[in-house]
């Protein structure tokens, strides 16, 4: 990483500084890679993009973690279910693995992806600000060298981690691992921005 992470970091600048935007935004399929594009109008305090609590909006990061540019590129996704204050981050990300992040709150973004670039790599969920699962994979964040016995545990302490956040996918990580992969239809979020696949191309995050 080029840095530590700050709130900041998982913050959207607005066009305009009150009122409401339309941004372009990822809604996930259950059980299916594809996901679909879609419109959301998003509200706008102070300068910044807000997330509604009563609504299924999370914010999406992807962070650059192969040669220290501190690219980050950014999205919205719904369709997670998650609730309250919470964010997962993972270097498990398909196919670049840099480092995805999501949540709620920018502080619990921030949080999950420092502890990750700590320990070397994994998968780490963060509720209430504090760490409430984490899988260590210290081999290129891809990898684990301990015992598969382990690993199968915490991989179901992340699965029942998401389920506190209000995630009731069916094999949730499995959706969100694959967000950030700009080859499959419709809408990824990668570190150099939002991808529209079916134009092959980056496209502005607001509509």
């Amino acid at each position: 990483m080029k840095r530590a992470l700050v709130p900041s970091d998982f913050l959207v600048e607005a066009p305009r500084a009150e009122g409401n935007v339309v941004v372009r935004a990822i809604e996930v399929v259950e059980n299916q890679a594809q996901n679909r594009a879609i419109r959301l109008d998003l509200p706008v305090r102070d300068g910044w993009v807000s997330l509604d609590p009563d609504r299924d909006v999370a914010l999406l990061a992807v962070v650059e973690r192969h040669r220290e540019s501190g690219r980050v590129g950014r999205g919205f996704v719904t369709g997670l279910g998650l609730r309250g204050s919470c964010s997962l981050a993972s270097t498990v990300a398909h196919d670049s693995h840099n480092l995805l992040v999501l949540g709620t709150d920018p502080a619990a973004m921030a949080t999950a992806a420092n502890k990750l670039a700590e320990i070397g790599g994994g998968v780490c969920v963060v509720r209430g600000g504090k760490v409430q699962a984490l899988l260590p994979l210290p081999i290129a964040g891809l990898i684990s060298d301990r015992p598969a016995e382990t690993v199968a545990e915490e991989a179901e302490g992340v699965h029942r981690a998401l389920k506190e956040c209000g995630c009731t996918l069916n094999n949730a990580f499995m959706t969100i691992s694959l967000l950030a992969l700009p080859v499959i239809p419709e809408l990824r979020v990668t570190d150099l921005g939002l991808v529209d696949v079916e134009k092959g191309e980056v496209v502005p995050l607001f509509a």
